[in-house]
């Protein structure tokens, strides 16, 4: 029997997992500051359920008719825009998705809530996400640890269809989805809770995911993760430019004047590397999770048809992976610059490949994988530990259709262990007890019995976990971990259900699966009616590797 959620949040703030955050650079007064190192944030996005959001009838995606792209059907939405139906227009609108406010939750270690910030979504200097996509506004620490970053869009909250437009400097006319063409950006945040935001043309068609500052050595660099193309192949070269991995300068000055140009992509991977036909140009680089550690920037990919889901490094000074597969060559640099690429040809050729899979990981194109594994964040607790969330598989589906997530062994946390020997990773065991893999759950104000729309149950269950973020204590012998969980449901995007928040710890020496973590994942947070959980980290000001472990 797991402890009671109470117990559990005593339990993580008396025992094993309690935090206390040593040698930090002093505090500020409270009321000069939004953020306390030490904490937690969590990323949160709320759909304000307005019924004229979308009219029953409206056809979709909005102005597909002057795209060279189809219209889903002449019959138009189904469901208007009330919570949680609305989404079920996705069952006829494949790109389906309404823009919604993002906001920072201040979190002490055990989940209690300390206080919130709202990211504009008005004015000249706004943000928004899209609800309900899955893989959004992850939160990344600064390699300083000074400030946090994430992505969205440059729109008004309650618009349909902007995660699959244009960018404004990367048209796709084969995209069916005629919404005006809108900027990604990063916002970068400090502990005062000011905001900075950078546009970008990158990721026309799809969305940017997460970002990560570097900051060290005077200049000041953006990586980022996403997907792009939302249209016919082959995709135009700003599509392809701005897929995957991308450098960005990050810009201080006010969002209106900003003009972003051509996309700056940073590293690349074709499949035609690990000597298979090449893929969808630019579906390879369908990046989600990302890290820097020891001065190596790690990627993962864990959906789409193309490429291969695992995790990947970028080789900065050439010959680490002959056949795409390699580990990264002690010394290298961190990338400065973007790749060179001609717009000429980048249509038919695609990008330069400069990515590795990491040795012993999984290296099967997902077209053909057996056992496919859907990695999303990354955390690495030492040289030779890391930490790979795996989301799952989102099966939900026949007279039992929570089976398929209970049944799996290995979504949750995975702990992978590097052997010097043999150069290669490999996976220890899957932590996810206590996750409760496949047991539905119940959400105040939520619908109850089953959606008409898929005939399945609407109560949502988990069914691994995507964002995390760690740390080590000073002993260097227990790894605490945040994350956010996905979902499977009956509901027609799995992404609208709301998810949860978890933690749990674990000791990085062992490797016996018959051993597990130290504690099982505890509830920390639960995302309401209309809200969903997307991305967790520490607070500016908080330095990761100084965590304390109290073991009472």
């Amino acid at each position: 029997m797991q402890p009671s959620r109470s117990v559990s949040s005593r339990l993580l703030a008396k025992g094993i997992a309690t935090l206390s955050f040593c040698a930090l650079i002093p505090s500020l007064p409270a009321f000069a500051q939004q953020f306390t190192p030490g904490n937690l944030v969590v990323s949160r996005s709320v759909y304000e359920s307005k019924a004229n959001t979308v009219k029953v009838g409206t056809i979709l995606p909005p102005n597909c008719a002057t795209t060279l792209g189809a219209c889903s059907a002449s019959t138009g939405a189904p469901y208007n825009g009330t919570y949680p139906q609305v989404f079920n227009d996705v069952l006829y609108d494949p790109a389906f998705g309404i823009t919604s406010k993002i906001y920072l939750d201040q979190l002490a270690v055990e989940g209690t809530l300390i206080n919130t910030l709202e990211i504009p979504s008005t004015g000249n200097k706004k943000l928004v996400t899209s609800f309900s996509s899955k893989s959004e506004i992850g939160l990344n620490l600064s390699l300083d640890n000074k400030f946090i970053t994430f992505m969205g869009y440059v729109a008004a909250p309650n618009t349909v269809d902007v995660s699959n437009s244009n960018t404004p400097g990367a048209i796709d006319p084969t995209n069916p989805d005629g919404q005006v063409p809108t900027y990604r950006a990063v916002a970068r945040i400090n502990k005062a809770g000011d905001l900075t935001i950078t546009e970008t043309d990158a990721y026309s068609g799809n969305n940017g995911r997460v970002a990560i500052l570097n900051n060290y050595g005077g200049d000041e660099f953006y990586y980022t993760a996403g997907n792009a193309g939302d249209g016919a192949n082959p995709q135009p070269y700003g599509v392809v430019a701005g897929a995957g991995a991308q450098i960005i300068t990050p810009v201080t000055g006010s969002e209106v004047p900003q003009a972003p140009g051509l996309p700056t992509p940073v590293a690349s991977f074709s499949i035609a590397q690990l000597g298979v036909a090449a893929d969808k140009i630019g579906k390879d680089d369908n990046f989600r999770g990302m890290t820097v550690f020891n001065n190596v920037l790690y990627y993962t990919k864990g959906s789409g048809s193309n490429g291969v889901n695992t995790v990947y490094f970028v080789d900065t000074v050439g010959g680490a992976c002959p056949n795409g597969i390699g580990l990264p060559k002690p010394g290298a640099p961190l990338p400065t610059t973007s790749i060179p690429y001609s717009t000429t040809t980048l249509a038919t050729t695609g990008l330069p490949s400069n990515m590795c899979i990491l040795a012993g990981f999984p290296s099967t194109p997902a077209k053909t994988a057996k056992t496919p594994s859907f990695p999303f964040g990354l955390f690495f607790a030492n040289e030779n530990t890391l930490y790979v969330a795996d989301e799952g598989n989102g099966t939900f589906s026949g007279t039992t259709p929570y089976a398929a997530a209970a049944a799996q062994t290995t979504a949750g946390l995975q702990k992978w262990v590097f052997n010097p020997q043999t150069q290669l990773w490999s996976l220890a065991y899957t932590l996810n007890s206590g996750l409760k893999l496949g047991i539905p759950y119940t959400v105040a104000n939520y619908p109850t019995g089953n959606n008409p729309a898929t005939n399945l149950p609407w109560a949502p269950a988990t069914d691994g976990i995507r964002n995390i973020a760690g740390a080590v204590g000073v002993e260097g012998t227990v790894a605490v971990i945040y994350a956010i969980t996905s979902t499977v449901s009956g509901g027609g995007d799995q992404g609208a259900d709301p998810n949860k928040l978890v933690a749990f710890a674990d000791l990085i020496s062992n490797t016996s699966p018959a051993v597990g973590a130290l504690m099982p994942f505890m509830e920390i947070k639960d995302a309401g009616f209309a809200e969903v959980l997307r991305g967790v980290t520490f607070t500016p000001g908080t330095v990761p590797a100084k965590l304390k472990l109290f073991h009472q």
